[in-house]
Formats: C-alpha cells, structure tokens, sequence
C-alpha cells in the first residue's frame, strides 16, 4: 500500500507556458536556446551560481537586453495554479506522506510566490512534510542521488512510495531504485484524476 507520495512541482500543479518563454526571448534577439546557456541554467538549478551570474550569461548572446528584460523573459514560463490542484492536495494531505521535489531556481520560485500570494502558497506549502527546490539541495533530477537522499532522509521504503512527473527520464530514474511512478502526460492527464485513472498503486 502506498503511504507517501513524491511530486514535481511543474507541469504538474502549476502550468508552464513554454511557448510564452521562447517568444519572449525572440523579442530580445535569442532564437533559440543554446549548449553554453543550457548548461548555465544546469548549475543555476543546482544552486552552483548567482543569480546575477545567470542571468548576465544571456547578456553575450543579446547584449542589448537589460537584466530586467531578461528576468521576464526567463518567467514568461510561469503559468497559472489552478486553485482546484491546491484543494485536491489537501484532502489529499490528510491522508498521505506528501513531499515536493522540483528542479527549479531562485528567480521562478520568487516570481511564483508574487503571482500567487503569501495565502495560498502558504497553503500550498503546508500540504507537504518537506518542499525540496533542487537549487536548495546542490542536485537536480534525474540524478538518482536525489531520489536516495529523500528515500534515506525520511526512511521512506521505495515499494509504499509514488512519485508523480512529467518528465519520464525522472520516472525512469525513480523506477530504478524501486520507487512507483506515474509519468503524467501533460495536455492529456490531470493530476486530481490520479484515483480515477488508477494511478495510485492500492
């Protein structure tokens, strides 16, 4: 029987709008991502760099674009937090084990606390034993040393565990170490339909 449940944060609860962040930085003269600034946002998920470190690497490749600009630009990604989520989480906090762990950084956590207020990302937070941000921790999924350190930290046993992502390169990882997963296909699935669509291992 499964007693706690791991979740991502993005794509999950909170929606991205990709399309919105690539947009913005066309504005800017970015076309597209590149290896240098994918490997930059790598080390600033793990907490390995500044902010002001981040985002002044754009500064090579659009050099006309003020930090503020840029700082925009990388949250246009930052969508909307359905209040029925939250409401789900909570009933589902009662009677479930419920960690957070997402690879994020400083600048969009920030932004999505501004555009949610301090109520309801209070509420979101009490939902679960520990919120893991992988800039906190000096890791980032799919690292399978994330998912040992929650597991061994909490003394979870992997087989009563599911964890929920929409990433399956990090189910994958999760899988491998004995942990239940669901791979939630964003567009197509809802997290609040994990009973309904059976996804709860009983």
């Amino acid at each position: 029987m499964i007693d706690t449940i791991i979740f991502d944060f993005g794509a999950v609860f909170i929606n991205l709008d990709k399309e919105a962040q690539v947009e913005a930085f066309k504005k800017l003269g970015l076309s597209s991502p590149n290896e240098e600034l994918i490997e930059m946002n790598d080390l600033f998920e793990k907490g390995k760099i500044s902010e002001l470190e981040f985002i002044t690497s754009f500064c090579k490749f659009i050099p006309n674009a003020s930090n503020k600009e840029i700082r925009d630009a990388w949250n246009a990604i930052i969508g909307e937090f359905p209040l029925y989520r939250l409401e789900f989480l909570q009933l589902l906090s009662t009677k479930y084990r419920l960690f957070l762990l997402t690879n994020t950084d400083e600048i969009h956590i920030n932004r999505f606390e501004e555009n949610v207020g301090v109520s309801f990302f209070s509420d979101f937070y009490q939902c679960f034993e520990k919120v893991y941000y992988s800039y906190e921790m000096g890791m980032r999924k799919p690292d399978v040393s994330i998912f040992r350190y929650i597991v061994n930290k909490h003394e979870l046993s992997p087989k009563r565990t599911l964890f929920v992502d929409d990433k399956k390169v990090n189910t994958d990882v999760a899988s491998s170490i004995g942990i239940h997963v669901w791979n939630l296909q964003v567009g197509q699935e809802d997290v609040v339909d994990m009973f309904k669509q059976k996804h709860l291992p009983l």
